[in-house]
């Protein structure tokens, strides 16, 4: 009965996660999650008592828990700005290709429409961030000028703005190109070095 319970559960998050990222909440109602999922609205109400609990669900999942994506980036042995770098495409990634993703950055711009308080989702990407410049700043390789958590903040809202900007003028297929441009203009400012860093053309 509880593996039952959790595929139910399963099955209503990713059903309302596809309507969510389509539609937006205001357009998606109870209803169509029940048909979308194939369980009943009852079911939606038992497992998440309300849209607004399941649309934070949905935040929660995925858009605001970065820790799927930030694990692999704790191999030591590859530089940290590299790594920093490897992040941002995987999540930029994540957010054009992963529904639950999507669905989370879709609901957290249409916050103010939705009557519960979604999860911050930067908390964890920006905290990786930090880490990461502060390792290279151990390292010897960041600008003696940069401050670790100032510049993470920074960072992240810079990328969030760049992906949400991408997607509405130029479509998601660029994303890699627009991100590698962006790094080429960011990454001088931060090492010590004033060498262009090598990024790949596109992941």
């Amino acid at each position: 009965m509880q593996e039952r319970a959790k595929a139910t559960r399963r099955s209503l998050l990713e059903a309302a996660a596809q309507l969510f990222a389509e539609q937006g909440y205001s357009a998606t109602s109870v209803n169509d999650i029940s048909a979308r999922s194939g369980r009943t609205s009852g079911a939606v109400y038992f497992h998440y008592t309300c849209k607004e609990g399941i649309a934070v669900a949905v935040v929660e999942d995925r858009f605001a828990t970065w820790s799927q994506l930030t694990a692999p980036y704790e191999d030591e042995t590859v530089p940290p700005l590299e790594r920093l770098v490897a992040l941002s495409y995987d999540i930029a990634h994540a957010l054009t290709q992963d529904t639950v993703t999507r669905a989370g950055a879709r609901l957290w711009a249409e916050r103010t429409t939705i009557k519960a308080t979604l999860p911050a989702p930067f908390a964890l990407w920006t905290a990786a961030a930090t880490r990461l410049l502060a390792q290279a700043r151990l390292a010897g390789h960041l600008n003696e000028h940069i401050r670790p958590a100032r510049t993470a903040r920074a960072l992240v809202r810079a990328f969030f703005g760049l992906c949400t900007l991408t997607e509405a003028l130029d479509g998601t297929t660029v994303l890699d190109d627009r991100l590698t441009d962006w790094w080429h203009l960011t990454l001088p400012s931060l090492r010590r070095e004033a060498a262009r860093e090598n990024l790949p053309a596109g992941r």
